[in-house]
């Protein structure tokens, strides 16, 4: 597997905590890109590849150690509706991985010595449906449809050979469960990675359930949750970290909320790098953010793991 490293990931989350990125969107925003339609951040795969890969630039030299890439809203379903065919969009998918590698070959250009990881990111069904359907799951598919849905996208971004494979935001158990299936044979690790509200999926799922799924699950190197409230993290981290026995990985939002009807956010940031010290004693090795989260937030979370 290409990488910028001879250690993997697994085994840089056994020696200790590592970094994840922020927010890919709002990093793109804060640069004046427009990202108001369904494809979202990845619209820039075929319009601005260099505006993504500065955005990850951002993050690496902010203090990261692992790139999201912008693949979260790339779907082979949502390209098509845009006129977008199917060759074409896996060659969008495969770039996804590329231009995160490419901001890892600049960062080191630049002065920085230490390992860089990539991560393509799957997001969920009902992300590309671009309702708001990816923060309450329960789609009306069965586990067998939505393992149809998940395994080609899948299979095209292993085959492009990032270091992991991020399966983020999953607000459904089932969802889990076909995204756990959908890996098997791969040969890439993944991370599995709730979005949640208090101690249940927002299917509704009491977390112990939900993260059972992954504690047999030989591909998983890490469980946690993302997209959600700072405040929701603490009792995940521990049901993660005792349930499965695996690294958790955490990357919540800012504490912003979302309205999907609005297609904005709402309220105030509520999180501080401060508290992933709190994090990381309950078991979290894999720390970054989500959304609204950009690489002054980053930077401090880097500062805290590196002092902790």
């Amino acid at each position: 597997m290409t990488s910028d490293t001879s250690r993997t990931l697994a085994e840089a989350l056994s020696a200790g905590p590592v970094v994840l990125d922020g927010g890919m969107s709002n990093q793109l925003e804060s640069a004046g890109h427009d990202l108001s339609d369904e494809l979202w951040s990845a619209r820039l795969l075929a319009e601005r590849p260099e505006a993504i890969v500065e955005a990850h630039l951002a993050y690496f030299e902010a203090g990261a150690d692992v790139a999201i890439t912008s693949s979260y809203q790339a779907t082979f379903e949502g390209f098509a509706k845009r006129g977008i065919p199917h060759e074409r969009a896996a060659e969008l998918l495969g770039l996804s991985v590329e231009l995160a590698r490419e901001a890892a070959r600049r960062a080191h250009a630049k002065g920085v010595t230490r390992p860089l990881w990539v991560a393509a990111s799957v997001g969920p069904y009902g992300a590309m449906l671009a309702d708001g359907s990816e923060y309450r799951g329960r789609y009306g598919l069965s586990v067998a449809e939505l393992e149809r849905f998940h395994r080609p996208r899948l299979e095209v971004l292993a085959a492009a050979e990032p270091d992991v494979l991020a399966l983020e935001t999953v607000p459904d158990a089932d969802e889990a469960q076909a995204l756990l299936r959908g890996v098997r044979g791969l040969g890439v690790p993944a991370w599995l990675s709730y979005s949640v509200a208090g101690d249940r999926t927002r299917a509704g799922q009491p977390l112990e359930e939900a993260f059972a799924l992954a504690a047999d699950a030989d591909e998983v190197i890490a469980v946690g949750v993302n997209c959600c409230a700072p405040e929701d993290v603490d009792g995940a981290v521990e049901t993660a970290a005792r349930v499965t026995g695996k690294p958790v990985v955490v990357y919540p939002n800012s504490g912003e909320v979302w309205d999907a009807k609005a297609r904005a956010w709402s309220g105030r940031s509520t999180f501080t790098a401060e508290q992933v010290a709190g994090w990381r004693e309950g078991g979290a090795r894999l720390i970054g953010g989500c959304c609204r989260v950009g690489p002054g937030a980053i930077a401090g979370i880097a500062g805290t793991l590196g002092s902790a």
